[in-house]
């Protein structure tokens, strides 16, 4: 009956037009939302506080008496020859370890990994949302908190407390306290951990730059130059299949393939006020500099340096990697670690069976800022998933508990490695080499980090045998590669800091509506005549900004002054 009347307040809710600018009308419905939202929220937190007391008085050793079910969301990517993400080894692992240790039975409920915002919202509309649900996009979980959909799990973490150890000693409050709101002391939801904050790198064909007599590049001039080495010797590199030459590749996110490229154009010294006014959109959009840096790329792909089909093929599309693996690509840029990942299908591994043992990408840093350094603007601990349970949830504790068996260290340990022979060796000195894995023991994201949904990173019981494992953990990998590319992702970082002015409510319902503005705005500016890029920016980015860009910059720019005063910088 819960989830069938929440479901019906949630559709209506959603009916609503979201406006980035309204007028008096609409400020006047917020506010009866608002308050209609707050009471159901307050009665909630209520009837939760004097069931929770019950509850916890049932545990023995940490088990239920009775036992309990919960249902836990999981990314589905789709992997050719994956396993299942429901029914696999390491969700046997977690079912049996949470049914032994708490008396919990645990489901896994897919959902698609390219569009998960999309799922999410369908699910908490219908009232159908797993127990323990994961985002990336924290406005999806604003907007329905702000509706009673999501519930405040401040009183959860402070009531629980002594039945949380891990959960706090890995998260600590840095990432639990994150998203806190400072005037109420609500919390939404909790950010899971990065265990490292490598971003992004630009990778380049080793065997080519040999094959030409090229050094890598260090500077965007030298890109350009390397670039057109690649297209104007297409004969040599590619023999029959010239046609097929790609020097530079990116894909329809513009903004995040390409975010390097873009931060060198910006303000190394940009003041925290400037960044976060704009920090809504994290691809950089309206940052001082991005349209430099999209105007380049412009050039480039004017000029038959990039790969010119790069905005027809969307989330989850194959064709891209598929063509990097087939070794038609030059140079492109991605995760950190991206040409490592998936063992026996990652994308050098596939190079080294078709081109031979000497293809590989490796990792260059070759787009200098206004400095002459390399600045890359990265994230903290937290800004990876957004853990969060909906009101449907009926098992808060059992929920929390999951969350803290997972961030047991042993746990997480397990979760990244596996079983010895079977998902990794142990070399001499200690340290664990992954190894291609089969059948049920694949593992479908770098470093499960699908189960491992509070830790995002390699984080092995011992900081020591992390490090020296890091270099280990991409199977068929050359160590020596993975090693150049994380010293590479660590260089000149600028690490972001957390703004908390509390909820800003023209970002409501609006990250999936601006984002696909923003990547349609890249694509079509990036893909224009030389001549048209200026009109082709301009009008797409007023669209933009008419469309809620504005409102948000002008209320994070007045939620700023309200908390911080005048200072332009954070401590």
């Amino acid at each position: 009956m819960k989830k069938k009347i929440l479901a019906m307040l949630l559709a209506a809710t959603m009916v609503i037009p979201v406006v980035g600018c309204g007028g008096q009308g609409q400020e006047n419905a917020s506010a009866s939302s608002t308050d209609a939202s707050q009471a159901s929220v307050e009665a909630s937190a209520s009837a939760d506080e004097a069931s929770g007391e019950a509850v916890a008085s049932e545990l023995t050793d940490g088990k239920f008496a009775d036992t309990r079910h919960i249902v836990v969301e999981v990314y589905d990517r789709g992997n050719d020859g994956g396993s299942d993400p429901t029914n696999n080894m390491y969700t046997d692992y977690i079912k049996a370890g949470m049914l032994a240790d708490h008396n919990v039975e645990v489901e896994f409920k897919p959902v698609p990994r390219w569009t998960e915002v999309d799922e999410i919202n369908n699910l908490l509309a219908a009232g159908d949302a797993p127990d323990i649900c994961v985002t990336y996009d924290y406005p999806t979980v604003q907007t329905y908190g702000n509706m009673g959909g999501v519930l405040d799990m401040s009183g959860l973490l402070e009531q629980y407390k002594s039945e949380l150890p891990n959960l706090w000693a890995w998260l600590g409050e840095t990432n639990i306290y994150w998203d806190r709101n400072p005037q109420d002391g609500t919390i939404w939801a909790i950010e899971g951990k990065r265990a490292t904050t490598n971003r992004i790198n630009t990778f380049v064909r080793k065997d080519w730059l040999e094959k030409l007599g090229l050094k890598a590049p260090t500077t965007k001039a030298e890109f350009e130059e390397m670039l057109i080495a690649f297209r104007d010797n297409a004969d040599t590199l590619l023999g029959a299949d010239a046609k097929k030459m790609i020097p530079y590749s990116v894909s329809y996110d513009v903004g995040w393939r390409a975010a390097t490229l873009i931060e060198s154009f910006l303000d190394p010294n940009m003041s925290d006020f400037d960044y976060y006014v704009n920090g809504f959109d994290d691809r950089k959009l309206t940052e001082e500099g991005t349209k430099e840096a999209i105007k380049l790329l412009n050039k480039w792909y004017n000029d038959g340096l990039m790969w010119n089909e790069f905005a027809l093929y969307g989330e989850g599309d194959t064709t891209e990697d598929d063509m990097m693996k087939a070794g038609y690509v030059g140079a492109f840029t991605h995760n950190w670690d991206y040409p490592f990942r998936n063992g026996e299908d990652s994308i050098n591994a596939n190079l080294q069976r078709i081109v031979g043992e000497d293809a590989a990408f490796i990792a260059i840093d070759p787009f200098e800022d206004s400095k002459g350094t390399h600045t890359k603007f990265v994230t903290s601990t937290a800004g990876d998933r957004k853990i969060f349970f909906p009101s449907t949830n009926t098992e808060p504790l059992a929920c929390m508990l999951y969350l803290d068996w997972i961030s047991n260290p042993e746990h997480i340990q397990y979760l990244q490695i596996g079983d010895e022979g079977v998902t990794h060796n142990k070399l001499d000195d200690g340290s664990y080499e992954i190894k291609a894995a089969e059948g049920n023991a694949i593992m479908n994201s770098g470093m499960n980090i699908d189960y491992t949904i509070t830790c995002n990173g390699l984080h092995l019981m011992d900081d020591a045998l992390t490090a020296k494992s890091t270099a280990h953990s991409y199977a068929n990998i050359d160590p020596a590669i993975v090693e150049e590319a994380n010293r590479i992702a660590n260089v000149d970082n600028r690490r972001e800091k957390n703004v908390n002015v509390g909820q800003v409510t023209s970002e409501d319902g609006m990250g999936t509506a601006l984002a696909e503005k923003r990547n349609i705005l890249y694509d079509k500016a990036v893909s224009a005549s030389v001549d048209e890029f200026e009109s082709v920016w301009n009008s797409y980015l007023e669209d933009y900004l008419a469309s809620g860009g504005s409102a948000i910059q002008e209320e994070r720019a007045t939620l700023w002054k309200a908390t911080y005063g005048d200072t332009d910088s954070l401590n």
